[in-house]
């Protein structure tokens, strides 16, 4: 009985996904991700003033998060410590440990699975390009803010500018905090390890890694809250619409080559058809009447016809045929 696959996850021979060719293709995206985040730079004023209508409108909706979690980290420093690390780390190690697990583990699953980061991904990037949002760190003193990654720069190796190594906060674009990809990558990174980690260990790390992520991004005074709510949406719209990209994908993919055309057998001087390399005709081209039989030609016998007078020999060419 032939084996089915679920639509869309099935990896045949042909279509069999190698290393070599996933490499770039990751490469490729995050190279966008950077590059999206650092040209997106957007009007330092206008971003400001998303971050500060994002607070009226928490404050309208009774969100409230980011304060208590950043004094906290303020305050705590062995909190705050392991929490930079978190926010400057973890984001750019276990996302791509995941999708190495799934190519060599879950082969089946990973090639929707990338589809949908990545779709995610380009999402994200459109909402950092048109809306550049200044993150809580960065509005003034007067809003009660700190900024953690500052305050704790000397324990690690990220400078005061951004979650960047010392020197190169200038490199990154510090207005990208709408949406949260942090909060996005670290839903996804969840998801894979709930669905297919197999274990209750894998279980609850595909729970604790987003929440903890969440928290760590608005102690850390990177993100708001809606930029977390933003990433989980920009995930769900990526899931939503990953389907359809593999079917493009496939579509492309499965686009017929063009076809030879067939060489017609072209007819000889006298009008009839010149016979191919292939043809039954014994005589290669020569035709023969019914009947005739071409010379040295021995004729074969029908061992159930045959009469029981036959000869046993053959009588040679020309000698009269046994009487019947």
């Amino acid at each position: 009985m032939p084996q089915t696959e679920t639509p869309g996850t099935e990896v045949s021979p042909r279509t069999r996904l190698r290393w070599w060719t996933e490499l770039p293709l990751i490469l490729l995206v995050y190279g966008c991700y950077s590059a999206g985040r650092l040209l997106a730079r957007g009007d330092v004023s206008g971003a400001v003033d998303h971050g500060l209508a994002i607070l009226r409108i928490e404050k309208a909706l009774h969100l409230n998060a980011e304060h208590p979690l950043n004094r906290l980290f303020t305050r705590e420093a062995w909190l705050g410590v392991p929490a930079d690390f978190w926010y400057a780390s973890l984001h750019y190690l276990v996302t791509p440990v995941i999708l190495v697990w799934l190519f060599r583990k879950r082969t089946q699953f990973y090639r929707a699975a990338r589809t949908w980061l990545m779709t995610s991904t380009f999402i994200g990037l459109i909402g950092f390009t048109l809306l550049p949002t200044c993150p809580p760190r960065l509005l003034t003193s007067g809003h009660g803010f700190v900024d953690t990654m500052a305050q704790y720069s000397s324990y690690g190796w990220w400078g005061g500018e951004a979650s960047a190594p010392r020197g190169m906060g200038g490199m990154t674009n510090q207005y990208a905090a709408m949406p949260s990809l942090h909060v996005g990558w670290a839903l996804w990174c969840g998801v894979m390890l709930w669905r297919y980690g197999g274990t209750r260990v894998a279980k609850f790390f595909g729970i604790a890694y987003p929440l903890l992520t969440a928290i760590v991004v608005m102690g850390t005074a990177n993100h708001y809250s809606l930029d977390a709510v933003a990433g989980v949406a920009v995930m769900g719209a990526g899931l939503l619409l990953a389907p359809y990209m593999m079917r493009v994908a496939d579509m492309v993919r499965a686009r017929p080559a063009p076809r030879t055309p067939v060489v017609t057998a072209h007819s000889g001087g006298s009008g009839s058809p010149i016979v191919g390399a292939g043809s039954s005709i014994v005589s290669g081209g020569c035709q023969t009447s019914a009947g005739e039989r071409i010379p040295r030609q021995r004729e074969e016998r029908i061992g159930s016809a045959a009469e029981p007078d036959a000869s046993s020999t053959d009588a040679g060419d020309g000698a009269p045929a046994a009487a019947r």
